[in-house]
């Protein structure tokens, strides 16, 4: 584990401002959680960190904290920096096995979306459009802030989603686009619960999702909940075993979404049931700027469709389109396969110029 001495916190950024502070009222003596507890389980999670890391919030223009984490071991500042963007549910504690490799080639940032993590959990629309567009303009927000010109910007699940409509309104920003198993791009598949055997945690998911928010029933646990993570997630021990002997990473999640579901209210208002999106990217592939060179990556495992990536590359023939299946990968390709996942978005990264 590194040393708190190889991690640099602003101490002064500890503390999120009023506009986090979370909805349960009463309900903290049911659930047990705080910005502290959170605060915890991060820094616990990115003390696996070996290579030096500046963590910090970034206050944007309309007012929200994007927690950030930043590392430069390439020994190059002039190199287009890598952009990690984490799926639903997500921070950046669960791109740990990923960090170290990946700084060690470019600068590297990843940030909690709003909503999600420790960044602001502002009140969202409920129109998939306008919701969708808050969280790519915070985006934008954001990389004015740290100063980023260009970047290579790599997205999971619903950030690939988001990271594909940041590209087509900021093509300018973006220098390579790395979509992981992403979210959101087919259309509606009527017979796709037929056509797979999903784990029990998945099928529990699905239920809750067609009425409530998709982890109000993490919420409703209140002090179970931990334990529910661990009874229908049991494979988060083996995604993380080479990082995680605490339990931490599980302790992260629950911390991460039994708060103001922000996020995972905007979340619910861009899905339409649990694999679709009210608004389906694959309708709007051809918007992306065609000199825009981009990567899909999946899981062999996966319960995306796979084929979506294939069919991306069709309708973008002019432009430079890469599909990689990762073997024995699921969905969180870059924990199920973090060796494999790095070296690929390596490999990408050593091909780019600057």
């Amino acid at each position: 584990m590194a040393s708190a001495a190889q991690s640099c916190t602003e101490s002064n950024e500890l503390q999120l401002d009023s506009r986090d502070n979370y909805w349960f009222g009463g309900w903290l003596r049911w659930v047990p959680t705080s910005n502290e507890m959170l605060r915890a389980a991060e820094e616990k999670i990115l003390g696996y960190v070996r290579n030096t890391y500046r963590s910090w919030f970034v206050k944007t223009k309309s007012g929200d904290r994007i927690r950030t984490i930043f590392m430069n071991n390439s020994e190059s500042d002039d190199k287009t920096p890598i952009v990690l963007v984490h799926g639903m549910a997500g921070g950046i504690g669960l791109w740990v096995q990923n960090l170290d490799a990946l700084s060690n080639v470019r600068p590297l940032y990843a940030f909690d979306l709003i909503g999600f993590g420790r960044s602001t959990r502002r009140k969202f629309p409920s129109n998939a459009d306008d919701s969708e567009k808050e969280f790519v303009n915070s985006i934008e927000e954001w990389r004015e802030e740290v100063g980023v010109d260009k970047m290579i910007l790599v997205g999971h699940s619903l950030g690939g989603f988001l990271s594909y409509s940041y590209s087509i309104h900021y093509p300018e920003r973006v220098k390579h686009l790395i979509l992981v198993d992403p979210w959101g791009f087919p259309e509606r598949d009527v017979d796709f619960y037929e056509k797979h055997d999903f784990p029990l945690w998945l099928k529990v998911v699905r239920q809750i999702m067609i009425t409530f928010n998709p982890l109000s029933g993490l919420r409703a646990a209140g002090p179970f909940g931990q334990y529910l993570i661990h009874r229908l997630r049991p494979d988060i021990g083996r995604k993380f075993a080479s990082v995680d002997n605490e339990n931490m990473i599980s302790k992260y999640i629950y911390h991460c979404n039994v708060q103001d579901p922000s996020g995972e209210v905007a979340f619910k208002s861009l899905q339409d049931g649990l694999a679709w999106a009210v608004n389906p990217m694959i309708n709007r592939v051809m918007q992306l700027n065609e000199t825009i060179p981009l990567t899909v990556l999946y899981g062999s495992k996966s319960w995306m469709d796979t084929k979506i990536g294939h069919s991306i590359k069709y309708l973008r023939k002019e432009s430079k389109v890469t599909v990689e299946i990762v073997q024995g990968a699921g969905h969180h390709v870059y924990a199920d396969k973090p060796e494999s996942f790095n070296k690929i978005v390596q490999d990408i990264c050593r091909e780019i110029p600057d």
